[in-house]
């Protein structure tokens, strides 16, 4: 048996934080219980969360760190992914990936939503601790080319389920697909009971599907590339739109993603609850601000309720992948947002998007969620709350590791 004390202790069971609490886990990590401290039991300074679950990432291009230039837009990150893309060897690509997964490990991260275009990353994932779900994405702009892209998808599919990876097709996006594959994949996918799509991303892809213009729709005509369907609805819209189109019926059953949705609205988010049975958000901050300078409506994601999940995108398009920096941005940019609700979006939703709530998410007796400490974890007074023992906030130079 293991003891681990700290200042802050987050079951998540409620947004509060147990004070001056311990967590008891037996040699196998698996929480035995939790409880305040006796008199005079020395703490860490700092808070004790389950582990994290990273809802989106693309960890076989982690090849591409360092290499894209900030604040582009969509259209100008397109056309550097598409430049410097395959422009490293594959043990140099294996090997970076490794690296990433190796370093959300340390940094807490338990489990991964991951994007996956080839079979890079299978072997890796395949052998590493960290649980990870494959999104299999698919590309397609040409309408003929629907039934190849989903032979070829099904084809490393096989690959992973025959490695031990939970893996599915998943559409990429309304404007890198034809109609017709939007509809194919998303159904496909759906047998799983898992589908991650990326979704309202930037104003550039709004303009694009409701007026065909703008940056976007520009880059495609420039490059010869067939555009999407221009249908005056938001992109949210059309996507929910080619599920119903591919014999769905709503409400669609099955854990669906709905990555970025940085341009949500209300009636979005009430249409996407109307057609989706179980629909999640998955926000990625950094990502945002490196290519668009721009964050999700968080205030409009809170009041739809609909479930509320973190990622970490790329190294394409983010410095690190670190949940705990991410949470920081979100709480810089939205106070009123308290830890413990930002701390249930990065541990229990993601668990409850993978299916994984039962081992994962909450520091309950029973379940095996891994622990991380997060130092620099300090009570709201010095931002001059009332609340100053129930809101502890992290701080800039807030760090995530295993204690």
């Amino acid at each position: 048996m293991k003891r681990f004390a700290a200042k802050y202790v987050y079951t998540l069971t409620s947004l509060e934080p147990l004070l001056n609490a311990f967590v008891e886990v037996d040699d196998e990590g698996t929480i035995l219980r939790t409880g305040p401290c006796e008199r005079g039991e020395e703490v860490m300074d700092g808070a004790i969360v389950p582990g994290f679950v990273n809802a989106h990432c693309h960890v076989e291009l982690s090849y591409m760190k360092g290499l894209f230039r900030k604040g582009t837009g969509m259209a100008g990150f397109i056309d550097q992914i598409n430049a410097l893309r395959d422009t490293s060897s594959l043990e140099e690509k294996i090997a970076c990936l490794k690296e990433a997964m190796d370093g959300m490990w340390e940094q807490g991260i338990v489990a991964m939503a991951d994007i996956s275009n080839c079979d890079d990353s299978f072997a890796v994932k395949a052998s590493h601790p960290m649980y990870t779900r494959t999104f299999l994405e698919v590309f397609g702009a040409h309408p003929a080319e629907c039934g190849q892209v989903m032979d070829a998808v099904r084809a490393l599919q096989a690959k992973a389920v025959s490695m031990g990876l939970d893996a599915a097709p998943t559409p990429h996006s309304c404007y890198t697909m034809s109609p017709e594959l939007v509809s194919a994949s998303s159904v496909a996918g759906l047998e799983s009971g898992f589908l991650s799509f990326h979704s309202e991303e930037s104003d550039e892809e709004e303009q694009m599907m409701k007026s065909g213009s703008g940056p976007m729709w520009e880059n495609r005509i420039a490059n010869g590339i067939p555009t999407p369907p221009v249908t005056g609805t938001t992109s949210l819209e059309y996507f929910l739109n080619r599920l119903l189109a591919g014999g769905l019926k709503a409400p669609v059953p099955g854990h669906v993603l709905l990555v970025h949705e940085c341009c949500l609205t209300a009636e979005g988010a009430a249409l996407a609850k109307k057609v989706l049975r179980e629909p999640f958000l998955a926000v990625c901050p950094l990502s945002n601000l490196f290519i668009h300078k721009m964050l999700p409506p968080i205030p409009v994601m809170r009041e739809s309720g609909i479930p509320l999940c973190v990622g970490t995108d790329s190294l394409s398009s983010n410095d690190r992948l670190c949940m705990v920096e991410e949470l920081y941005t979100l709480q810089q940019a939205f106070p009123e947002v308290p830890l413990g609700e930002l701390l249930t979006w990065a541990c229990l939703n993601g668990a409850r998007f993978l299916g994984k709530e039962d081992t994962l998410g909450t520091l309950e007796p029973g379940k095996k969620p891994g622990l991380v400490f997060i130092s620099s974890c300090h009570s709201a007074s010095s931002c001059h709350s009332e609340r100053s023992e129930e809101s502890p906030r992290l701080t800039a130079q807030s760090q995530s590791q295993r204690p």
